[in-house]
């Protein structure tokens, strides 16, 4: 299974490698910025699939759910569709959603709707675990476990599990609930595009669909946000009491936030265009979150204390 994992890997690096060129493409070539048509397509999605696959692949290992390949690899699958189809309608000049034109953008527009609910069935099963069991983690993140002063009882005699922490369960939970939020948010713009579409009103459909941009974009990077601070604060906190409270201000500062993005975008509070507010939302919280991430790495891992120790004859 670790070659299945690596593969997952793989394919979110190459879909942000893809969206890097795009953003190239977009330099060299210029063209607008917002609009149905856009060199930004195929840079953002790219981005923010090839994060959202890296993402699932490393959070799933702190969660106890069926398949688990199997859902890593349909989410992969779809997310590889969907930048693909993307990006192939960005270079053929036409828009990628909502476009009925012809009987081949109309198939292209209903494989990346229908990609879309992949996509969520997904994340919805995976919710369901992290709120159902406890999360497991794979054996090189594990937390210490050592007994501090405001622990209960004695440390654990084996191996402590990062993932069954309360801070990490609940950043899972709240990073799983907040992901599906945002998938939420993508179903309803694609559903509100569809109905303008068959209504006839095609140019609206992208207007209406790109107004709950920021709202989607800044709840898509929540799933690894939260459980790279976990991660960041299980090697440098060493009372998990105090990880936990940290964990549930972040929680609150992050969902508060995300609250207000998402209430400006259901009535159309603007400060800047939708999708240049979507790229700073999605890049504020991925960058915060990489950055926890790259912190962790740097710091050492607190060696765990055991919880007997026993001890050995002298030799003479």
């Amino acid at each position: 299974m670790v070659a299945m994992t690596r593969l997952w890997y793989l394919i979110g690096l190459l879909l942000i490698v893809a969206g890097l060129v795009h953003l190239g493409v977009l330099v060299l070539d210029g063209g607008p910025w917002d609009g149905p048509v856009s060199w930004r397509k195929p840079f953002t999605f790219g981005i923010s699939f090839g994060l959202s696959v890296l993402s699932l692949t490393w959070v799933s290992q702190f969660v106890r759910v069926r398949a688990r390949h199997v859902l890593l690899g349909v989410f992969a699958v779809a997310s590889t569709v969907e930048v693909s189809l993307i990006t192939l309608q960005a270079w053929r000049g036409v828009p990628s959603h909502f476009n009925m034109s012809t009987d081949t953008d109309a198939l292209i527009a209903r494989v990346l709707a229908a990609g879309g609910f992949a996509l969520i069935a997904v994340v919805v099963i995976m919710a369901i675990a992290a709120f159902r069991r406890l999360p497991s983690t794979g054996p090189h993140l594990t937390a210490p476990a050592p007994s501090t002063p405001d622990s209960s009882g004695p440390a654990p005699s084996g191996p402590s599990r990062l993932g069954g922490s309360p801070s990490m369960r609940l950043a899972l939970q709240a990073g799983f609930g907040t992901f599906l939020a945002a998938m939420i948010f993508g179903g309803i713009m694609i559903a509100r595009g569809v109905i303008e579409v068959l209504s006839g009103s095609q140019q609206l459909a992208y207007t209406v669909a790109a107004s709950l941009k920021p709202a989607h974009a800044i709840l898509m990077h929540g799933i690894l946000l939260l459980p790279a601070l976990a991660w960041l604060l299980s090697r440098t906190e060493p009372s998990e009491r105090a990880r936990l409270r940290l964990l549930r201000l972040a929680t609150w500062t992050y969902v508060t936030v995300s609250a207000i993005v998402s209430g400006m975008a259901l009535f159309g509070v603007t400060i800047v265009s939708a999708s240049t507010a979507s790229v700073l939302c999605a890049g504020a919280i991925s960058g915060l979150a990489i950055t926890a991430l790259a912190l962790g790495l740097l710091r050492p891992g607190r060696p765990r204390t055991p919880a007997t120790a026993t001890p050995q004859p002298v030799r003479r």
